[in-house]
């Protein structure tokens, strides 16, 4: 199979490095990769939002299969562009993109399905918001409805907080002129339960647990992610069960039912609360930096289980028992303002894969290039084995603008 991946990040990096596994493969194709994905695949200077440029590549060099990373090129309609063609798209519509691109869509979705989620009301009117939270419980929790890039949420612990992420979001609308959602605040263990879907088909991948708070503890502010792990030993299998049967199975029959059937890697953001695990959000791709923790445990030819799927004849998937840790290597600054640039050393004397975020090459250097520059993993038979393996790749790599966390992994050791 002819394989192209749309995008330019560590998910992407990690998607590409379990393609480049597959005995399917014969050309293996990225826009515009990076320089980890460099390696492993042909990386295209394109646009990955202009469809049209994508279609003649796609003609141009026979691609059987596309697998867009982000949530913004489904959004942009890449899956429809190729609806009725012999190119395969494992990717939803942009309707059923909704399920991520509009909160208020799926909310509406789980309340009409009985699915498991936190209370809420929409707001589009910044007085109305206003009084709202004045009037209501603190702590809240604050979305934009639509795509922000993993820095639409905000969870507010006071007042002041949640009127502030009100005024940026509808009266400065930094990130456009949508909606907000107002939620009620939900406490327990937050996980990660991702699945390969097809129309009425759903297979649960393992699942990860994400650290998003910048500092060690959880203090910081919110970012896309600082560090991962899986598996996660503090949710049962029993907890995973009752999530896919009262929630991701569920919603994939739902959307089935409003018309806007799934196809590709719906992503749950649950809460495991007092009553039961609850939806905090679903995202309609894999999501980062889950991916490359779980990916590497992936033992059955990746190719395969697309192929399978898009064929609605699943097959038998195989996972590892090792645990993976993974450690976010961040430019100092981030979630804020921060430089770019910085020279990176030492990414060939790790023991495991270290994905790449945001770098960039120049002249045979590697240079960081974003907010989330690295993720070093590292895996072992033990969680606190994994732990300690990934920060001693950490501790391998060398630049001067990068920070990360201590403690990923120590909710569960």
């Amino acid at each position: 199979m002819n394989v192209l991946v749309l995008g330019s990040g560590g998910r992407e990096h990690a998607l590409c490095y379990s393609i480049n596994k597959s005995k399917r493969l014969r050309n293996l194709y990225a826009i515009p990769g990076n320089p980890g994905i460099k390696t492993i695949a042909e990386c295209v200077d394109l646009d990955p939002m202009d469809n049209e440029a994508i279609k003649n590549f796609v003609n141009k060099k026979n691609i059987d299969l596309i697998i867009p990373g982000s949530e913004v090129y489904l959004e942009n309609g890449i899956t429809d562009v190729f609806k009725g063609t012999d190119v395969s798209v494992f990717g939803p519509t942009k309707k059923a993109t909704q399920i991520e691109s509009s909160k208020e869509y799926a909310k509406a979705l789980m309340k009409q399905y009985n699915i498991p989620t936190a209370n809420y009301e929409v707001f589009d009117d910044y007085e109305n918001a206003r009084d709202y939270i004045l009037n209501n419980n603190i702590p809240t929790v604050i979305k934009y409805d639509g795509l922000a890039g993993g820095k639409g949420v905000v969870v507010a612990m006071n007042e002041k907080d949640a009127l502030d992420a009100l005024k940026l979001m509808l009266q400065d609308k930094k990130y456009g002129d949508s909606k907000v959602i107002i939620e009620e605040y939900l406490e327990g263990p937050e996980f990660s339960l991702m699945c390969f879907v097809n129309n009425n088909i759903v297979i649960p991948m393992p699942i990860a647990q994400d650290h998003k708070r910048l500092l060690d503890n959880d203090k910081g502010p919110n970012t896309g992610g600082m560090g991962v792990y899986s598996s996660v030993p503090i949710i049962s299998k029993e907890i995973i069960n009752e999530a896919m049967n009262k929630i991701m199975i569920p919603t994939v029959k739902a959307m089935l039912d409003d018309g806007n059937p799934f196809t590709g890697f719906l992503y749950g953001g649950l809460m495991l609360t007092n009553s039961g695990p609850k939806v905090i959000e679903f995202n309609a791709r894999f999501g980062d930096p889950e991916t490359e923790v779980i990916l590497p445990k992936l033992e059955t030819d990746i190719l395969d289980i697309i192929r399978g799927m898009l064929n609605e004849k699943p097959v038998m998937i195989r996972w590892s028992d090792d645990y993976y840790v993974g450690v976010v290597l961040a430019s100092k600054g981030y979630p804020g303002f921060y430089s770019k640039g910085y020279q990176i050393e030492g990414l060939d004397t790790t023991e495991d894969i270290v994905f790449h975020m945001g770098t960039k090459e120049v002249n045979g250097l590697i240079k960081t290039n974003g907010g989330r520059v690295l993720l070093v993993t590292g895996h072992a038979n033990t969680l606190k084995k994994a732990k300690t393996n990934a920060y001693c790749n950490v501790s391998k790599i060398k630049c001067d603008n990068l920070i990360f966390r201590n403690d990923i992994g120590k909710k569960s050791l």
